[in-house]
């Protein structure tokens, strides 16, 4: 982990090995691919972004206090109570956004997740 990763979630250090679990999986899965850190999130690319890293900025009162925000993006929507909010920008693309509370989170069902994302990423021109 860059030093950057770690100075994104000096706010937040509680969510930092929720962080470090998340990243460590993508690099198993994913060992091709680059990080991006910003002001506002780390990004995961293949040949575009395919999943993101941030704290929630604007926190609705049902959301959990603390969390790693997850967002992927997909083909269609995802029903699933996971997900906190999706979003369609653009016809086609579906922008989820999930809480992550625990490392214990970092499931099989998230992982698929994370793997149609990537897909979905990696067949965009």
């Amino acid at each position: 982990m860059t030093i950057d990763e770690m100075l994104f979630w000096n706010d937040y250090p509680n969510m930092l090995p929720i962080y470090e679990a998340l990243r460590r999986n993508l690099t198993e899965h994913y060992p091709d691919m680059s990080i991006k850190v910003s002001k506002t999130q780390i990004s995961f690319y293949n040949r575009h972004m395919f999943a993101m890293a941030s704290t929630p900025k604007k926190r609705k009162k049902d959301w959990p206090k603390e969390f790693v925000m997850l967002s992927i993006g997909l083909p269609y929507p995802l029903k699933n109570p996971r997900v906190l909010a999706s979003v369609e920008p653009y016809p086609g693309r579906w922008t989820h956004h999930i809480a992550l509370t625990n490392e214990a989170e970092m499931n099989d069902e998230l992982l698929e997740w994370i793997d149609a994302a990537y897909q979905f990423s990696e067949s965009k021109r």
